[in-house]
């Protein structure tokens, strides 16, 4: 909290509000300016004091924030209320029963779904993916709430330089991944277009510099030939009847970047920077879209258009409510992309969603941008979903091409590009894709997994006894299908869990066996599974059988916790000078001896270095066959003359004889024990099918490298074999000397790592 307001603060202040006064374009009446100025009171009085980080006076913010729902946006009172009040409850002792009793339950709840929104946004300790599912879930009651907040998101943009660089980086990140492509869906053209412009702005500072500057350039260099390429056409429209605006359009800096980076090209190759979009007037009793095809007709008489690159968004608009014609034209060897829209389209592609609201008919069928909505709401019903999953699926409905396709009886449906049969009928209905054996596009029977194209017609084939497979997940596309097959499946999983389950536990009772872990350390890896959970699921599933079910409780079941054995060497350092070695002693248990700067610990079968002088020796050490120590006697080392340590125990003749005629050469041993896990992995191989190949893979994993085999697979066609492996190894030391070694076998020529086989092990 700083000092209240000065006279410079109260007048800054007061020219904002009656700046955003005058840019409501909306009617007005009485009441409705008489609600606004008293929540500007209320925000006032609650921010009174308080301060952004540029220093200006808190109140701007929200003033700011209302500024653009009503000038930008087009929202009514109650929204411009809800973004003045929208911090209030925050920052400020203001309750929504405070705001309920002042302004009515409408505003109230919009300012109530704002602040939570805001809590779970600016709450840096959950997780933020989580946090943006609970924004979204605003969507299945009021739309003004989302509206608001990209609002107030995109002020916190225009702002943004006032933060400090770490929260740049993830307010930009936040908005190029979420606010922007959510601003498109809901048609705000052009605040989509200013935030990720924006985002880039702080996300990649060089490359929006460098862009933004030569398209200052461009532009200065285009208007001599846009005034050109416009004459005749002002000239053969006007003479035609039609009231129109003729205005030169801008790529924005964002999607010239972008393009840049899809097409590894420099700016000089981006060719459609500039479009020229027409708004006209509607003629009554003449249809839009029939006044947009005579522009059309009407400017292809003077320019040769260019037929593959006509867009026909007037008769099928796309799912956010975009309505356009686009169509391309040639004029003195230039390429034009020309926009044709009324003043209705053109309302509705700035204005999007609040837009579309104010020009429909109550008599009106439910819009593509009101399926949609409707598809959210159900998506966000499950509260099961998995946040990251719904978010990429969601946000991959978002921004995204579109196909229009058609019902048997002509009925339009519009679908991401690359959606599929089952896409198409999960859009008809649940039950329709959940019961889906086939489909018919085009009269042509088609598998499932069948991609759709714009223009196709499709007849869904269903059965009662059909239900979601594990499969489809791999080729459906959209959000509402995959969210619908994944709850299908979980519910079935669940089912065959809960069975299985009982099943198993239901024999270990008959057997009087406890259902404890060493159990089903057995029944595990006897059954083929990873986990307890697998092996429920699948026993409910009917996937495995229990025949055999006693019999496997009876066996020893080999642990893939494997003992190693092993043999440590203490060197202290080299005493004396000469030829003459001296080696501190330690005691028989070896805790004498001390790891540091003056010893060396030398692990079981690989080389140590010993210093002498300037020389370096490398030593490998081997049991003595004279007293042959095993594990848990008590041992000693000798280095012979090929610098090899010899193992004896400490008890034996041969070793005492040696300890007293070269006492120089012994080292400290003492054995040490330790488990190693095993993990899976997976190898694929490819070759020359010759006799005998196997049986050179199978040795060499097994003899050379002492591997274990849980699968071995290899089919041959035409003279080219392909094969896999599965094996349990160590580490991936391991692993790689197994891929060398395997290499090396004649008739292999590629031999690969699978990094995820989860899929693999399952089957």
């Amino acid at each position: 909290m700083t000092n209240l307001q000065t006279k410079e603060d109260k007048k800054l202040i007061k020219e904002a509000f009656d700046d955003l006064l005058q840019s409501w374009q909306r009617p007005k009446n009485d009441n409705e300016l008489k609600l606004i100025k008293k929540a500007f009171d209320v925000a006032n009085e609650a921010h009174m004091g308080v301060r952004r980080r540029s220093g200006i006076p808190y109140i701007m913010h929200p003033i700011a924030v209302a500024k653009i729902v009503a000038a930008e946006i087009g929202l009514g009172y109650k929204s411009i209320c809800a973004a003045l009040l929208h911090d209030v409850v925050e920052d400020a002792d203001v309750t929504i029963e405070n705001i309920r009793s002042l302004f009515g339950d409408k505003i109230a709840y919009l300012v109530d779904g704002l602040t939570k929104i805001e809590g779970v946004i600016g709450n840096e300790t959950t997780n933020q993916v989580e946090n943006f599912k609970k924004m979204l879930l605003t969507l299945s009651d009021d739309v003004r709430v989302i509206i608001i907040k990209i609002a107030d998101r995109l002020h916190n943009m225009r702002t943004l330089d006032a933060m400090p660089p770490n929260k740049q980086m993830k307010i930009a990140n936040e908005t190029i991944y979420l606010f922007a492509p959510l601003a498109y869906r809901l048609g705000l053209y052009a605040i989509k277009s200013e935030l990720e412009d924006l985002s880039l702005r702080f996300l990649e500072p060089e490359a929006f510099g460098e862009i933004t500057e030569k398209v200052a350039k461009a532009e200065g260099n285009n208007r001599e030939f846009f005034e050109h390429f416009s004459a005749p056409i002002i000239e053969k429209l006007k003479s035609n009847g039609f009231n129109f605006t003729l205005i030169s359009r801008t790529k924005s800096t964002y999607s010239i970047w972008k393009k840049m980076q899809l097409k590894s090209i420099p700016f000089e190759e981006v060719y459609d920077l500039f479009a020229a979009r027409i708004i006209f007037e509607p003629v009554a009793d003449i249809p839009e879209r029939t006044q947009c095809w005579q522009i059309y007709s009407l400017i292809t008489d003077i320019y040769r258009p260019k037929l593959d690159r006509i867009r026909d968004w007037v008769n099928t608009p796309k799912a956010n409510g975009y309505e356009a014609l686009h169509f391309t034209v040639m004029c003195d060897g230039e390429w034009v992309e020309v926009q044709v829209r009324s003043r209705r389209m053109d309302e509705i592609a700035e204005r999007g969603f609040v837009a579309h609201w104010k020009y429909k008919d109550e008599k009106a069928q439910e819009s593509e941008l009101d399926n949609w909505l409707i598809q959210i709401r159900e998506m966000l019903k499950n509260p099961e979903a998995n946040a990251i999953e719904f978010l990429d699926h969601f946000r991959m409905n978002l921004f995204t091409s579109e196909i229009v396709v058609f019902t048997p009886k002509g009925d339009a449906k519009t679908l991401p590009k690359g959606s599929t049969v089952l896409d198409f009928a999960y859009a008809i209905h649940t039950q329709v894709g959940n019961k889906t054996i086939g489909a018919k596009v085009n009269h042509k029977l088609v598998p499932l997994s069948q991609r759709l194209y714009s223009g196709d017609q499709i007849e869904i084939l269903t059965a009662e006894s059909q239900k979601p497979e594990r499969e489809w997940l791999d080729f459906v596309t959209t959000a509402r299908a995959k969210s619908i097959v994944k709850a299908s499946l979980k519910a079935e999983v669940d089912n065959h869990f809960q069975k299985g389950k009982d099943i198993i536990e239901s024999r270990l009772k008959e057997l009087g066996i406890e259902p404890k872990a060493r159990v089903f350390r057995k029944l595990i890896p006897a059954y083929g599974v990873n986990t307890k959970d697998e092996l429920y699921s699948k026993v409910g599933a009917g996937l495995i059988s229990l025949d055999n079910f006693e019999k496997v409780l009876k066996k020893n079941t080999p642990n893939k916790w494997v003992g190693y054995w092993g043999l440590e060497f203490i060197i202290k350092k080299i005493t004396g000078s000469g030829s003459k070695k001296e080696y501190d002693e330690d005691d028989d248990n070896g805790e004498g001896a001390v790891e540091g700067e003056n010893s060396k610990v030398i692990d079981r079968k690989k080389p140590f270095l010993l210093q002498e002088d300037s020389l370096t020796k490398t030593l490998l050490y081997r049991i003595a066959q004279c007293c042959n120590p095993i594990p848990g006697d008590e041992v000693i080392g000798f280095v012979d003359k090929h610098n090899n340590v010899i193992v004896h125990k400490k008890k034996c003749s041969v070793a005492r004889r040696l300890a007293a005629q070269h006492g120089d050469s012994i080292v400290v041993a003492k054995w040490t024990t330790h488990k190693v896990l095993s993990f899976l992995a997976r190898l694929e191989m490819r070759g020359i099918d010759r006799q005998g190949l196997l049986n050179d893979i199978t040795k060499t994993i097994t003899e050379k490298l002492n591997v274990n085999i849980r699968k071995l697979g290899i089919e041959s066609h035409d003279g080219i074999f392909e094969g896999f492996a599965e094996l349990y190894v160590h580490n991936t030391t391991d692993l790689n000397l197994l891929i060398e070694q395997l290499s090396k076998i004649k008739s292999i020529d590629t031999i690969k790592r699978i990094e995820d086989i989860s899929q693999k092990a399952e089957e």
